[in-house]
């Protein structure tokens, strides 16, 4: 019996509790050991601090970012908050939410937060300040300064797609939900969109889609003048990335990708993960035939395993190119199909061997 994932939480989610715990501390002498954190859908989330330190007059707080079963560069990271308390500043109480070390800045527009700010996204800032003004319901009035620290930030960021996004330095605080749902996809998603953002903001109007970061690579040794911010790496996400580039003005989107991918797309799969949405063979061998391939392969193609094994058996048939160009125009008409027809497609297709095929 397999067993139910687990979720996580998000680095906005663990920021949120690090600053409570940071004004518990400042404003109760409390050592918090978890923490209650509102959820920005509604409810709350129990969160364990790992470290309170006392630090200069203020406080500096640790809590462990667990990504749970979802796959999380993050996962294990210290989220820090430095927080002080002002009880001398005028009027009602206010609450000041910046980013240090470890914490991305925005250097690029098209991105939810400003130029030179911290990467912060509105959701967990929102989160954080929330939290804290719940924290500090006895202060009436005063300051209370939060900076967001990741120590292995630098470091983490750079196996995520912040560099490309313009976003230096550290990685960024996420989290809409507040928890990070295992495999739910919606971080990768919230990355494309971020791209294409920062595309548009740039005046590009065509963007490259790959499917992974070998895929991204053979199309850049192909078309070395391609700018980077165009190249975005889109994975199984074919009907959505389709969907987001046509909101946000994209004339034309190239997919850099391999036969297998190919083959999905051009059955008009929406999501193209193996373990999830199978090559139905039935149909590829009618394409085959449809693309005039040698008939005496029909049976195998439709006992076959994977694409992979397909595309061998094809090798050296004279129809395999039509073959290619066939699918690559069913995939197109259902790229342009998840677009509303908005913007045109065209595709760079590789064997697995690294060979252009189309």
């Amino acid at each position: 019996m397999s067993r139910e994932l687990r979720s996580g939480r998000t680095t906005g989610t663990c920021a949120t509790a690090a600053a409570m715990a940071g004004v518990r501390f400042l404003l109760h002498g409390e050592r918090a050991g978890t923490v209650d954190v509102p959820l920005p859908p509604g409810g709350a989330l129990a969160v364990p601090v790992q470290r309170v330190e006392p630090e200069g007059g203020g406080v500096r707080v640790t809590v462990i970012k667990d990504g749970g079963d979802d796959p999380d560069v993050t996962h294990g990271c210290e989220i820090q908050a430095v927080v002080n308390v002002d009880r001398d500043a005028d009027g009602s109480l206010t609450v000041r939410i910046e980013g240090g070390l470890g914490v991305g800045r925005a250097t690029l527009p098209g991105l939810p937060v400003a130029v030179g700010e911290a990467a912060i996204n509105p959701g967990p800032l929102a989160q954080i300040e929330s939290g804290v003004r719940l924290a500090a319901q006895s202060l009436a009035r005063g300051e209370i300064r939060v900076t967001v620290e990741v120590p292995e930030g630098e470091e983490v960021a750079r196996k995520t797609m912040n560099p490309r996004l313009g976003i230096v330095g550290g990685i960024s605080i996420l989290g809409t939900q507040g928890i990070v749902k295992p495999y739910s996809h919606d971080s990768w998603k919230a990355t494309v969109e971020e791209g294409l953002d920062v595309a548009r903001a740039q005046s590009i109007e065509h963007a490259v889609f790959t499917t992974g970061r070998r895929s991204e690579r053979l199309y850049l040794e192909t078309f070395p003048d391609t700018p980077g911010m165009a190249l975005i790496q889109a994975a199984d996400f074919f009907g959505f990335s389709m969907r987001a580039a046509a909101d946000r003005g994209v004339a034309r989107v190239t997919w850099s990708l391999f036969f297998g991918k190919l083959v999905k797309q051009a059955q008009g799969l929406a999501y193209t993960h193996a373990g999830t949405h199978p090559v139905d063979f039935g149909l590829l061998a009618d394409r085959c035939a449809e693309a005039g391939c040698a008939p005496h392969h029909d049976r195998d193609i439709r006992s076959a395993n994977t694409a992979r094994q397909v595309l061998g058996l094809l090798r050296g048939d004279p129809a395999r190119p039509a073959l290619i160009r066939l699918l690559a125009e069913r995939a197109a008409e259902a790229a342009r199909g998840f677009a509303d027809g908005r913007c045109g497609v065209d595709y760079a297709v590789f064997d697995f061997d690294g060979t252009r095929l189309a």
